[in-house]
């Protein structure tokens, strides 16, 4: 356990992991992107289209800001918008494309945080521990406004991506709001390098309990949590084994469908439902546990939240409808469909949406999310509690911790007769 903690401290050069929800939370059916060859044909509807493209190539006046290739893109997604698949079918140009194809294989160049847009802005989730974004001063709560003293507001965030996204070493300035101020100050953050740890685990102090934190479903998360699990289930700390873990999937924004797959089997008995896949026809396939699982009988308790995506989802709603694990937090955001990735002649890519996910009771998890069993709220400023951070607190510190879905979620290990959610949490900052 020492090993891990001292891996994951001595980062102190990371990743941009710009995992927010609307780019990476899609959840895929394989690792290879599927090329796609131009066969359609044209509904009349569209000729309006090359009427409006042949005027503006003929008449628009200011030719300078005529460019083919960014007009085509906004006309792709343009398109994509009137599907309402909002935050999950997305189209990539080139350059993102490819620094998407890294996201899930947990290699990544940037200033280390994770992020996502909240009504038109630019929030920092957190930042990851001993980044460079963390050794800045960046907190949870943060607002970007501009990039190099250029403002991001109305751009896309993908481009705000590959304005923060930079060669390791290079530096980027930006400016932050902090939460409460009243103006911005400017930071300027030397990226960097690292290939990121999807799982990470801690004894929590004073207890018989293990955190347990899956921070995306990567090429190689169940793996990794196969080594976490050998190593809680073989830690002895004060001579007391564990007894219990809580898993946290807080702000985990999904990856995967394989790898979701691959989690529930260690935690679940071998037949139960994992979930359905419906498509477009209405065609439904099931997915079952299959073979031996390291954690299917300890006591479980699961932390999720608003930035619990796609693949979390699943495996959160999977652990709440077999009866194997209660829900703490707030809701999940429901991007529960599975995304099939294509590749466009000029190196862009296509994310669609082709199959819905639902839970093991055939409820759809898009647009609804799964909903915790006891409901805790707190402010999005207050830094959640992972297992970097209990490696360095001792057992009175961690009790006295704001992170109040942590503390319910503690109470339940410790007292798993609870009642239900008929009750809810909030902080007091949150009223």
């Amino acid at each position: 356990m020492k090993s891990v903690f001292a891996k994951r401290t001595a980062a102190t050069l990371v990743t941009l992991l710009l995992m927010f929800v609307s780019f990476v939370a899609g959840n895929f059916t394989g690792i290879l992107v599927q090329p796609v060859l131009a066969q359609h044909t044209t509904p009349p509807e569209f000729g309006v289209f090359w009427e409006t493209w042949d005027l503006v190539v003929e008449y628009f006046v200011d030719r300078d800001k005529v460019d083919y290739k960014t007009m085509t893109y906004g006309a792709i997604q343009g398109m994509l918008n009137t599907l309402g698949d909002d935050n999950h079918t997305v189209f990539f140009p080139p350059d993102e494309a490819k620094q998407q194809a890294s996201a899930l294989e947990g290699s990544f160049e940037g200033i280390g945080a994770y992020v996502q847009e909240e009504e038109g802005k630019f929030v920092i989730i957190s930042p990851i521990h001993g980044s460079p974004a963390d050794e800045a001063g960046i907190v949870a709560g943060d607002v970007v406004l501009a990039v190099n003293g250029a403002e991001i507001t109305g751009k896309a965030e993908w481009e705000v991506i590959s304005l923060i996204r930079g060669p390791a070493g290079s530096s980027v300035n930006l400016s932050i709001l902090h939460p409460g101020a009243q103006k911005p100050i400017d930071l300027s953050i030397k990226r960097g390098w690292i290939d990121i740890e999807s799982v990470l685990w801690a004894r929590i102090p004073g207890t018989t309990y293990a955190h347990l934190q899956i921070t995306q479903f990567a090429s190689d998360t169940s793996r990794e949590l196969r080594t976490a699990l050998q190593a809680i289930l073989a830690d002895r700390t004060d001579n007391k084994a564990v007894t219990g873990i809580m898993l946290d999937l807080r702000n985990n924004p999904g990856g995967y469908l394989q790898e979701a797959l691959r989690v529930a089997y260690q935690f679940l008995p071998e037949g139960d439902v994992i979930l359905h896949e419906q498509d477009a026809a209405g065609k439904i396939t099931t997915y079952r546990v299959e073979g031996n699982g390291m954690a299917r009988e300890i006591r479980m308790v699961v932390l999720i939240n608003g930035g619990s995506a796609s693949a979390s989802e699943i495996v959160a709603g999977a652990l709440q409808e077999n009866g194997r694990a209660k829900l703490v937090g707030t809701a999940t955001i429901g991007t529960g469909t599975v995304l099939r990735p294509f590749s466009l002649s000029d190196g862009s890519v296509l994310r669609l949406g082709v199959t819905n996910w639902l839970t093991p009771n055939r409820e759809l998890i898009k647009g609804h999310g799964i909903q915790p069993d006891m409901v805790v709220e707190q402010e999005s400023t207050v830094e959640l509690m992972d297992s970097v951070k209990l490696g360095e607190l001792s057992a009175a510190e961690v009790r006295a911790d704001p992170d109040l879905q942590f503390q319910a979620a503690l109470s339940w290990l410790t007292t798993p007769n609870l009642p239900p959610a008929q009750q809810a949490v909030h902080s007091p900052s949150a009223e």
